[in-house]
């Protein structure tokens, strides 16, 4: 079953028309995100990212979209579906019509959800893809339904075996991994690149730099990365709201620790 505005329908349902804006323009925002026991995990950072996100996009955001609202929606979605531990995608698009200059700034919304899968690697490869880049600049930290960069990657990682790819800007440093933010360690100092350089607003980069900044043990920096870096990184680790860390054990023809990623993956699912 899907939610669409509300209504739980059968996910064969036709509900789009050729002027979707959503499939003409890529005009849509979402949401990846977890349920466990039927618990939104960091659902706050989610419902205030996508509000901020539909303001940057100029969507108009209908009273009634509260947090108890979004979510009582994803609930409603998982029950429907006889599950208790989901993949949830909320999807938000502006409404038909218009070319590039809409017709509306009003919104639909679209919410799905899936089996929540164990997707932990203890074996985890990735390279750069150099094809094409991801553009430095606020819009790119948005989640956004212009992901072709990520597609054109994910299917160059496929033909070449591996787990996962590294985007670069157009300045050649690490933007993220495909589907996640990406971190590096070298001693105690933990990189992540900043918003600037491009990446997505990340719930887990937010939150292991809100861990890190009080940590004792560790500093954390959020700075440019050249792709040199990784090659002398201690540790490697790629962060989304589903999996959690995922610690990278080969780049190239380097190998890495997994000890630090581990510990870090360990803290944060104490802050669940």
């Amino acid at each position: 079953m899907i939610n669409f505005n509300g209504s739980l329908e059968n996910d064969s349902i036709k509900l789009f028309n050729a002027n979707n804006r959503a499939f003409k323009y890529g005009d849509a925002l979402f949401e990846t995100i977890k349920v466990e026991n039927l618990k939104i995990i960091f659902l706050e950072d989610h419902y205030f990212r996508l509000m901020a996100s539909m303001r940057m996009l100029r969507m108009y955001i209908p009273m009634n979209f509260t947090l108890e609202f979004f979510e009582n929606e994803i609930i409603n979605t998982v029950k429907s579906n006889n599950l208790e531990n989901a993949r949830v995608r909320f999807t938000i698009f502006r409404n038909d019509g218009g070319y590039y200059t809409p017709v509306s700034n009003k919104t639909s919304y679209l919410v799905e959800a899936s089996i929540l899968k164990n997707v932990l690697k203890e074996s985890y490869t990735l390279d750069i893809f150099k094809d094409y880049y991801v553009y430095s600049g606020l819009l790119s930290t948005v989640k956004t339904a212009n992901k072709l960069t990520n597609v054109l990657a994910s299917i160059y990682a496929d033909e070449n075996e591996l787990d996962n790819c590294i985007l670069l800007n157009e300045k050649k440093y690490v933007v993220e991994a495909i589907n996640g933010n990406i971190f590096i360690i070298k001693d105690n100092v933990i990189k992540t690149p900043p918003l600037i350089e491009g990446c997505v607003k990340g719930i887990m980069r937010k939150k292991i730099i809100e861990m890190l900044s009080k940590s004792e043990d560790y500093s954390i920096e959020e700075i440019a990365i050249s792709p040199f870096e990784l090659q002398k990184a201690d540790e490697v680790f790629i962060t989304n709201a589903i999996v959690g860390i995922q610690p990278v054990t080969k780049y190239k023809k380097n190998t890495f620790k997994t000890l630090i990623g581990k510990k870090l993956s360990e803290k944060i699912k104490a802050l669940v």
